[in-house]
């Protein structure tokens, strides 16, 4: 009796526990296992949510849907901390640019973002003539030795906050994307040359030693 009855639990619990895959069955604890589906421009219960910080507490949750201060999304760049005032100008000459190879596609793109942001004053080739040309006052000539010489930190600072008539790019540009455009400006420069294809074979060796007349 005692070996049937234990024959039959064993039997049970093989059964039960076959099945689809996709209904795995009861499930511990399941907030833990599956989070709640967030729909970021869905609009919230006002009843229960507010985004005045000076309405939050009591019996309603504050909640701004933006992102932990100090929180950096998935590959980024990592913050320029340095202040947009005169002690922060000078100090972003020592800053360098985390790009010190770029491949010929990020090279494209480069100079894809600079043309769309920057060319329409600066021109095509940085000589300070393009569409804007005449009608915005300031606008310099990229190819001049003041900005060949200008560190690539302080070309990203002037690009991050502004500099004189030019404002600021921070948000119409990521990190990333100001970095690598200022490594396209210094081939308008004529400092760097446009990076080659990585996938790109390179031609073999020749030994001159084994190298033979005919």
């Amino acid at each position: 009796m005692y070996k049937f009855s234990a024959i039959a639990i064993i039997v049970l619990i093989a059964f039960s526990s076959c099945g689809d895959n996709r209904t795995p069955g009861r499930v511990y604890a399941p907030d833990m296992a599956y989070s709640r589906t967030y729909e970021a421009y869905d609009l919230l219960d006002s009843t229960k949510f507010t985004g005045d910080v000076l309405d939050k507490g009591g019996d309603k949750i504050y909640f701004n849907a933006q992102p932990v201060p100090g929180t950096i999304k998935r590959g980024d760049e990592f913050p320029y901390t340095l202040p947009h005032d005169s002690v922060g100008y000078k100090l972003s000459a020592s800053v360098a640019n985390p790009f010190v190879g770029m491949s010929s596609v990020e090279m494209m793109e480069a100079a894809r973002l600079y043309n769309i942001n920057c060319g329409v004053c600066h021109g095509e080739k940085g000589k300070a003539n393009g569409p804007m040309s005449g009608k915005v006052g300031g606008i310099v000539d990229l190819t001049l030795p003041a900005y060949v010489t200008m560190a690539d930190g302080t070309m990203f600072h002037s690009i991050t906050y502004g500099k004189n008539n030019m404002g600021s790019y921070a948000s119409q540009l990521t990190r990333k994307q100001r970095w690598q455009i200022i490594k396209y400006v210094r081939t308008l420069q004529g400092g760097v040359k446009p990076a080659t294809d990585s996938t790109a074979k390179a031609a073999p060796a020749v030994d001159s030693a084994t190298t033979t007349k005919n």
